[in-house]
């Protein structure tokens, strides 16, 4: 029986590339990438399909993915391809800084969140409910967890610094799951999580971590967006978001017409035009409340000059007229202003308030570390140039970088002997940052940028497959591989360029161009009538609008000339 086997083997190469009989699949057995032996299951759908986004549309009709539940997804063989270029374009520029990879458990634990600080039962943790009642979670991400391995197994500053990552799947309980990729509830991150003996070390590690995501965004080749960001739960005092734009973004991102100065809607702040003393600046009041319900807190702003005189907004207005980020900013550390709480509800409890605050604005204010509580516009000055002004743009963040500094080392015990000034030994807290990318979102980022009316353009760093070459049921087998074999090298080597032959002969050519499109590849090679007539090919790339008869001597040079700008 072994024999038999064995001898069969050789038997299989010996094959044609692919069998069809009477419109039923065979695989093929050569090493070269053909799609009569890759699943792509594309077409079949319509957009309605996709919640009316266009781009996941796409994805779903291109054989990427299919929803296995809402917010909930299965890559298929295309969309896997592009997520592990993707990971492996992360992997090169996190060996770059010296980053080790890992993978950690996606299950965690209420306990330790509670330990760090950041458990709350009513925000989007995803809660597993096992027979013991063990209160275990679906990491969103994993500061805890690597916070206290690291503090196991690392106790001298001479283990540091160390520089841990991992490419995995996380969980969030979203509320309203949408935009496909863009908000789900599983989806896979890059976690980047540094550790450091000093805060000059962790700041240097910082700007070696940014520099790595700068030059990672390059080689995509797309615009993106630098933006100064608010650390928020997470803690720290110093971050960064990476952004695409797109009218599809949830954030608002703000850029100086004249300088590089860039910044979130968290963040963002104007040139505040100096108010002489004799002039009086009009303002009004708006009276909230803490989320305790026991402090009355009143906020004076100025009032817009397109405002009516002794206009009185309510509570429900306040979004309109005052920036609630800078206003959380200059509420005491420890109250917490409720600003979703409806005006009905707001005048039934403010008058049993037991204390009460004061904030104002600080064209209002004389005092030095006053808020600027007005909201940014288009147009306003730029804080940072002479003569620029600001503008806002949508845009989908696909990437962050936060300092953390000790806000999970010291919690979680995560401390190294360190020597002090007396030539002896102190324990220190380690500095840590932690740095992600989204990599399922930036794959529907990166779909949402560049699909047009007749399917997805992917970078060369990420497409499934960089050339397809087509060719019609007719070709000679021999022809259409001499071709796939120019483009891709002697030997079929797997480091060049990265091409699949679309040799499925049930379907014409006409069809293979559609689903080509479609599918998104960078470059085709069509084998149509220039071949039969001349031994030309048609070389197009859709992105760059190119479309060119090219022989069989330059073809090569001519497609890699073509990727060298994708």
């Amino acid at each position: 029986m072994a024999l038999h086997i064995w001898r069969t083997v050789p038997r299989a190469r010996l094959l044609s590339p692919a069998v069809w009989a009477r419109g039923v699949r065979c695989i093929s057995t050569d090493r070269r990438n053909r799609l009569s032996k890759f699943w792509t299951p594309t077409g079949g759908l319509n957009p309605q399909d996709a919640e009316q986004d266009e781009s996941h549309a796409l994805l779903l009709r291109g054989g990427y993915l299919r929803q296995a539940h809402s917010g909930v997804f299965h890559l298929l063989p295309l969309g896997l391809r592009v997520q592990n270029k993707l990971e492996t374009l992360i992997d090169k520029h996190m060996e770059s800084i010296g980053a080790s990879k890992t993978s950690l458990s996606s299950i965690t634990t209420e306990e330790l969140w509670k330990q760090s600080g950041r458990y709350s039962a009513n925000s989007e943790l995803l809660r597993l409910k096992d027979r013991k009642d063990s209160g275990f979670l679906l990491s969103p991400t994993h500061e805890e967890e690597i916070t206290v391995l690291v503090a196991s197994m690392v106790h001298s500053y001479k283990d540091l610094p160390l520089r841990l990552y991992q490419t995995g799947r996380k969980y969030r309980d979203e509320r309203r799951p949408r935009q496909g990729l863009l908000r789900a509830k599983e989806f896979m991150m890059k976690d980047l999580y540094t550790f450091d003996s000093t805060v000059e070390a962790g700041l240097e590690t910082y700007k070696s971590v940014r520099q790595a995501y700068e030059n990672l965004f390059d080689e995509l080749k797309l615009p993106y967006l630098v933006a100064d960001a608010d650390s928020g739960n997470m803690g720290g005092k110093l971050s960064h978001e990476y952004h695409f734009v797109s009218p599809k973004g949830e954030d608002n991102v703000w850029s100086c017409s004249s300088c590089s100065y860039v910044a979130n809607e968290e963040l963002v702040e104007k040139k505040t035009p100096e108010v002489p003393p004799e002039v009086k600046t009009s303002s009004f009041t708006f009276t909230g409340i803490s989320v305790d319900r026991k402090t009355a807190i009143s906020i004076h702003i100025p009032g817009p000059s397109d405002l009516a005189p002794n206009t009185s907004p309510s509570w429900d207005q306040i979004s309109e007229f005052t920036n609630l980020h800078a206003l959380k900013k200059a509420t005491p550390d420890s109250i917490e202003i409720d600003t979703g709480i409806e005006s009905s509800t707001l005048s039934s409890l403010l008058p049993n308030t037991t204390s009460s605050i004061t904030i104002t604005d600080r064209t209002l204010s004389p005092s030095p570390d006053a808020y600027d509580l007005t909201i940014t516009r288009s147009g306003d000055a730029c804080p940072h140039c002479p003569t620029g002004t600001l503008s806002v743009q949508k845009a989908i963040e696909v990437g962050h970088t936060f300092h953390l500094g000790v806000r999970y080392s010291e919690p979680l015990n995560a401390y190294v002997s360190a020597p002090s000034d007396s030539k002896g030994t102190k324990r220190v807290p380690m500095q840590m940052g932690c740095h992600g990318i989204g990599v399922s979102r930036l794959i529907g980022a990166v779909a949402s940028l560049l699909s047009d009316s007749k399917g997805l353009q992917w970078p060369r760093a990420i497409a499934p497959f960089e050339v397809a070459v087509l060719a019609t049921p007719q070709t000679d087998t021999g022809d259409a591989t001499e071709v796939y074999d120019t483009i891709v090298g002697e030997g079929n080597k797997r480091d060049g360029v990265d091409a699949v032959l679309d040799d499925r002969p049930i379907k014409s050519l006409g069809w293979k161009l559609k689903d080509a499109d479609l599918i998104g590849y960078p470059v085709i090679v069509v084998m149509g009538r220039a071949w039969k007539d001349k031994k030309e090919v048609e070389v197009q790339c859709r992105r760059l609008g190119f479309r060119k008869d090219v022989p069989l001597a330059e073809l090569k040079s001519e497609v890699e000339g073509l990727l060298k700008q994708l």
